[in-house]
């Protein structure tokens, strides 16, 4: 198993939000916001937690955080920025926005890593979700490499790593994205 001496958290919090219309992170879910939910869950199993966000608001959370060297491109940046920043082998890549989501999840990803890959990411009901995976470092180089020859989605890009892909079942709702006001409405009707 690797040691959590060899991963460092990378948590995204540098989306515009515009479907919530405030800042992710700092929505709160039972008085606790969604970036505390993420700490509490990469926090255990990380040496080192970065933040990457152009918002010096994170900075409350006494963290490292990193600002996209080129602003408005997306998560590809955030990710490639995110892992040349990590001074680990591994990244542990969370979204700001699923504040179910559990250190016990979070080390399945570790646990199920296989060393041929590059990573491991949840597909949950056929999709994919890169935000909440285990990637080597060494990623960081394909992911510029594809940003740099145009591209912009990070599921192209990915398309240059060898990924391995875990299900934790379909009823699994630590892994709820949530972007609307209606999403998280929803959410505290589940508690």
């Amino acid at each position: 198993m690797i040691l959590k001496e060899n991963i460092t958290g990378l948590i995204l919090a540098g989306g515009k939000s515009s479907r919530m219309g405030e800042d992710k992170g700092f929505v709160k879910l039972n008085d606790t916001t969604f970036m505390e939910y993420i700490i509490t869950a990469v926090d255990p199993l990380v040496s080192e937690i970065i933040i990457s966000s152009n918002n010096p608001d994170y900075d409350i959370f006494g963290f490292r955080r990193i600002e996209d060297p080129i602003k408005n491109e997306g998560p590809l940046v955030g990710l490639f920025s995110g892992f040349l920043a990590s001074q680990t082998k591994y990244v542990l890549v969370l979204s700001c926005d699923v504040p179910l989501i559990n250190s016990l999840v979070l080390k399945s990803l570790i646990t199920n890593f296989e060393a041929s890959f590059d990573g491991i990411m949840f597909k949950q009901n056929d999709q994919i979700m890169p935000l909440i995976g285990l990637y080597k470092s060494s990623c960081a180089h394909k992911f510029k490499t594809a940003f740099d020859s145009g591209e912009r989605r990070l599921l192209n890009a990915l398309k240059t790593c060898k990924m391995k892909l875990l299900t934790l079942g379909e009823a699994s709702k630590a892994l709820t994205n949530i972007n609307t006001r209606a999403e998280l409405n929803q959410i505290r009707s589940w508690s």
